[in-house]
């Protein structure tokens, strides 16, 4: 990871930081005693983060797994199909971004 990406990655932390409200629904999503700056980390930007949580609540898919699969590399579309093989993995991902996009533009 070079400079810029560790420049943005560290952002998205940060910005929940600055965020209580969102920090807080997002938290909700997520596993008790989940620290959202914590999950965030690593993520390119915020509306990918949410659109993950997004995922993990919609299907029930370990948040911990679908990060792990993206930090690896995959796409979110591809990261529901490793981890749901049954279910529509584009169409899973497009609402989740959906609702990401709505969150966000909510705050």
């Amino acid at each position: 990871m070079g400079a810029t990406d560790a420049a943005s990655s560290k952002r998205v932390p940060d910005k929940l930081a600055s965020d209580s409200r969102l920090s807080a629904s997002l938290a909700a999503k997520l596993p008790p005693g989940t620290d959202v700056q914590q999950a965030a980390a690593g993520f390119r930007n915020l509306g990918s983060f949410v659109a993950a949580v997004h995922v993990s609540s919609n299907l029930g898919i370990p948040f911990g797994e679908l990060k792990g699969k993206m930090m690896s590399g995959d796409s979110l579309g591809q990261a529901i199909h490793a981890l749901k093989p049954g279910v529509d993995a584009d169409a899973a991902a497009r609402q989740a971004r959906s609702q990401a996009r709505a969150q966000l533009a909510a705050r």
